[in-house]
């Protein structure tokens, strides 16, 4: 048989490495960058836009202040992204290489609806959700939610009506201002710890802690990349002492914080996907990054679990009474089933289907709010709309795909880290 000579061995290489599978990594790359840059672009126009950008310097395009909103531009800028991702063939794609696929694909059309949105088109609530969040909520008439308040009602002692009595009650259960810095911090170590026994976290994570204002949010995790997060809690009303286990999980473990890690950590880092170094908020990824956050507090804390750390640990350093850790929790559990309402709350007032002063009654006798928080929550519904969705109905889809996942040879833990650490929307949950 003749050899072959070096100069044919070389060709060969040189044609195996232009595989068709290597062009369409090579043009979904280029999708990914051009789709990064897009985001920031918009980014310029609202400021709520870009939660998270730990990419390139040079990436970020120039400030425009006081320029008007270039729609046409960017219309035609999207719009040919998603065309160009519609012509590549995904047969040949594994299973976390199609995953990448369809989030770029929704991420991409929930950038067109934000552009349209802020070039000032009004989507129904339901429709503006799925073209954002790749989901809609079922729709649960407010009496649905009557029996869960009559149940929360025998449990509130006191006199007069359910929100009365139950603001009165909650506030036993105030963390002291001066307490408050000690007590989220003992939640987030303890967090922290549970979670480090089940996933592996880059040595150098970890994050700052703000006490803020003005804000209409309750708490936020800004991810700042090489596995850095600032944590801030808006000190505008009290902070009741449910609220430390769950905004530790919720913000940092595992929630926001190791969120973004493990997509760094994995994807970014991982398989040079550029396109997770830019987290648009009002995107898909905001479903599976809120249901996994409120998911993952009972991933960190099993209700045992946790009323043994509260009483032993959190209610002392509040300088609570630990002999009411059963009574309190038990109705933070029909409160819990309560929180569904909001969604449907915020539906009927951003549809106007109810005024501003129906919609502030119906927080505070389902939510059992106080008028301040209730008008804080309204301002939020203002701010970010139909992104309410994400929190109890990401929450739901969270779990049940777990529970569907779970069998002998998965753990929850296991499920849950492919969750944070693979490209997910609703749709591919």
């Amino acid at each position: 048989m003749k050899k072959l000579s070096p100069a044919i061995f070389f060709l060969i290489a040189i044609i195996g490495c232009n595989t068709p599978e290597r062009k369409q990594d090579k043009t979904l790359d280029d999708i990914a960058n051009q789709y990064v840059k897009l985001s920031l672009k918009l980014g310029q126009y609202d400021t709520d836009i870009i939660d998270a950008y730990y990419g390139p310097e040079a990436w970020k395009p120039e400030a425009k202040e006081g320029e008007d909103l270039p729609y046409e531009e960017l219309k035609w800028q999207t719009t040919d992204l998603i065309h160009k991702l519609a012509t590549i063939d995904d047969m040949g794609f594994g299973e976390v290489e199609l995953l990448r696929y369809q989030f770029l694909n929704k991420q991409l059309q929930a950038m067109r609806t934000k552009l349209d949105m802020l070039s000032g088109k009004q989507y129904p609530f339901d429709v503006e959700s799925l073209r954002l969040y790749d989901v809609v909520a079922p729709r649960t008439e407010m009496y649905v939610y009557d029996s869960l308040l009559e149940k929360l009602s025998e449990k509130v002692p006191g006199e007069g009506d359910l929100s009365t009595r139950y603001e009165a009650y909650s506030e036993a259960f105030i963390i002291p201002p001066d307490k408050l810095d000690e007590v989220f911090q003992a939640a987030l170590n303890e967090s922290r710890k549970k979670v480090k026994e089940h996933l592996d976290l880059p040595e150098n994570e970890s994050f700052e802690i703000e006490y803020v204002k003005d804000k209409p949010w309750s708490a936020y995790n800004w991810f700042k990349g090489n596995a850095q997060s600032l944590i801030q809690l808006n000190t505008d009303h009290p902070i009741y002492i449910d609220r430390a286990i769950d905004l530790a999980c919720h913000e940092g473990y595992p929630g926001h914080h190791v969120y973004n890690v493990m997509l760094e950590k994995n994807l970014v880092k991982g398989k040079n996907w550029n396109e997770f170094q830019v987290y648009p908020l009002f995107s898909p990824q905001s479903f599976i990054a809120e249901g996994s956050a409120i998911y993952g507090v009972e991933m960190a804390f099993n209700f045992e679990e946790r009323i043994e750390f509260e009483k032993n640990i959190l209610f002392p350093l509040a300088g609570l009474d630990p002999s009411k850790v059963e009574e309190y929790y038990e109705i933070q559990k029909l409160r819990k089933g309560l929180l569904a309402s909001g969604i449907d709350i915020a539906r009927a007032y951003l549809s106007h289907e109810i005024d501003r002063d129906t919609a502030a009654k119906y927080i505070m006798k389902y939510l059992q709010f106080s008028t301040a928080r209730a008008e804080q929550r309204l301002n939020y519904y203002d701010r970010y709309r139909s992104y309410v969705i994400n929190y109890t109905l990401g929450e739901e889809f969270v779990r049940r795909h777990i529970e569907d996942e779970l069998d002998s040879a998965h753990s929850k833990w296991e499920i849950f880290n492919k969750i944070l650490s693979t490209p997910r929307t609703a749709s591919t949950l």
